[in-house]
């Protein structure tokens, strides 16, 4: 029968190290401040890389039952403390990841400064320091985890912006277009509408230009330089967006002529999804910050 491994006295995650005898953490060699508990929760993940540490858990083990506090309260300061300390984020962790309503889980590679003592034939090694190991706990952050709030799994964050970049380059070449051919957008407009209704078009078009173009510069640029804080402003943003993106989701009626009715019915079905679909793309790149 297999006998149980004994754990290392340290456990190096990074440039971090967490030295499980003396209750310290250090980075690069200097010491950090991490309270307590905090320290215990944090070994707790360690141990247990790439698995779900439930919230329960953490209560048995830390809160017994005869402590009387607001446990909530008390785990989520904790682990922000532990975050704090890695100069970590909730949402875009590097170590410790939050799953929803269950518990957390630490996701970079763990490596232990001790070999195990004795070990089960075949079985794995809490030490990623193996390439199978890493790339195991990569599979775990980038495929493995949930996203907190939309219970898919998360895709690479490069992948999201650049898509959510696309589609605002996209939004940047209608504007220029309607801009540079705006006597073209009368004309088109004044050939199936009355003249005060061609003339709205025309007005509208423009106006929306003008607002949208520095408002999606503004996303370019904000999305490009990875402000971690761009999803609650994009929320904030959302109304007005999304109000001019359904009027220019209408656009594709101005080519009918050219393209054909069923094309331009298809085109604005797509353009009225899209802004839901931005919506989504910032949702999963800047998840909303929860303990």
């Amino acid at each position: 029968m297999p006998e149980a491994r004994s754990a290392g006295k340290s456990l190096r995650f990074g440039i971090y190290e967490a030295d499980l005898t003396t209750g310290e953490l250090r980075k690069s060699g200097t010491l950090i401040r991490l309270q307590e508990q905090p320290f215990q929760i944090l070994t707790m993940l360690l141990e247990r890389p790439g698995d779900l540490v439930t919230r329960d858990e953490l209560r048995s083990k830390l809160w017994p039952a005869d402590t009387f506090v607001d446990f909530d309260h008390s785990l989520n300061t904790a682990v922000n403390k532990i975050r704090e300390a890695l100069g970590d984020s909730a949402s875009n962790p590097r170590f410790v990841q939050t799953i929803a309503r269950r518990g957390y889980r630490f996701i970079a590679p763990v490596q232990s400064n001790e070999k195990t003592a004795t070990e089960a034939p075949g079985a794995a090694s809490i030490s990623p320091a193996s390439p199978d190991r890493a790339a195991e706990v990569e599979a775990i952050q980038t495929t493995g985890a949930l996203h907190p709030e939309l219970e898919v799994p998360i895709p690479r964050r490069g992948l999201t912006r650049s898509l959510f970049l696309l589609i605002q380059i996209m939004y940047l070449i209608f504007y220029v277009e309607a801009l540079f051919h705006y006597q073209d957008v009368y004309r088109i407009a004044d050939s199936f509408l009355p003249a005060r209704a061609a003339t709205v078009v025309l007005i509208t078009a423009l106006v929306t230009a003008g607002i949208g173009i520095p408002l999606r510069c503004y996303m370019i640029s904000t999305v490009a330089f990875d402000h971690r804080r761009f999803g609650e402003k994009f929320l904030r943003l959302f109304p007005v967006l999304l109000a001019m993106d359904q009027l220019w989701a209408v656009a594709p009626f101005l080519l009918a002529e050219n393209i054909g009715f069923g094309a331009a019915f298809a085109a604005t079905a797509a353009l009225l999804y899209l802004p839901f679909s931005e919506r989504t793309l910032v949702r999963l790149a800047y998840p909303a910050s929860k303990s």
